[in-house]
Formats: structure tokens, sequence, C-alpha cells
């Protein structure tokens, strides 16, 4: 079973960045009628010739229990998610240790996103309502961006 821990910047800090308004760096723009949230994250797409799209996936609720069997990762460039409805959402993400997948598993309020850093290992999305969506900025361009390794399903704590 993976515990699910809440999404803090520090926990996240080895897999990429938490966007969120707690710390951010705050501009007042438009003759002082708009507050905008600097630079939430890093963009890094250009190897290879990528470029940077803004796409929204629509993700829909798995079956329970919640099983992960599956990361991928994007060798090429990051991927940022930030929920459009204010629901919490989770993300896992690891690594592996002669070829068994370390998880930990977070939970993303509805007003936080992440940034996923080049190369990292993480699950597709997960939503906990039956649908949700997400602004994600990502790559597009040559090159074999998405790689994906299977293992033996392991389940997602959502009790505790």
């Amino acid at each position: 079973m993976i515990p699910v821990e809440p999404l803090t910047k520090a926990a996240f800090a080895p897999f990429g960045q938490v966007l969120e308004r707690d710390g951010a760096e705050l501009r007042v723009i438009n003759g002082g009628t708009t507050d905008r949230l600097h630079a939430l994250a890093a963009v890094d797409v250009g190897a290879g010739g990528g470029r940077p799209i803004v796409s929204i996936f629509a993700g829909r609720r798995r079956p329970l229990p919640l099983e992960i069997a599956m990361l991928e990762r994007h060798p090429l460039g990051t991927q940022c998610f930030f929920p459009l409805q204010p629901h919490d959402w989770l993300v896992v993400v690891g690594h592996f240790d002669e070829g068994a997948p370390i998880l930990r598993c977070f939970r993303a309020r509805g007003d936080q996103g992440v940034s996923y850093g080049v190369g990292v290992w993480h699950h597709p999305l997960l939503v906990l309502v039956p649908s949700q969506d997400f602004l994600v900025v990502d790559r597009e361009g040559p090159g074999a961006n998405c790689d994906e390794v299977a293992f033996p399903a392991v389940h997602i704590d959502l009790a505790g």
C-alpha cells in the first residue's frame, strides 16, 4: 500500500515544483486590477527542437481500489498540470531501485498544481471526482518524449 501524504513544496522538491499561491511572488499589474502570481514554475521544453504548448486534459476517475501498475516520464521536457476545478487530486511519483518501483503519493488540493521535472517518473492523471479538467503546459516536437514502465500493481491507501 502506498500512503497518501499532503502535497508540499518541500516534500515534492525532488520531483519538480508545486504551483500554488502560498509563497508566490505577487505582482500587481493592469493598473492595480490584477494580481499576477509570477513565475510559478520553470518550463523546460526546448531539448531536441521542442516547443511549449498549452492544452486542457479532461481526467476521469479510475476504478477503486486505486492501483498503480505503471509510470511514465518525459525525458525532453517538463510537464505542468493545474486543476481548473477546485477538487483534490492525486500525484504519484517515484524512481526505480534495482527494477523495483519506489513510489510516493501526494494529495494535491484543488488550488495546487505541479510541474514534473525533466525525466521524472510519474503516474498519469489521477482524479478523485468523476471528471476534472487541467490546464497542461508541456512539450511538442520531434523525438521520443514519453517512456513507460509497467510493474506489478500496488494499491494507494485512500483511507489513511
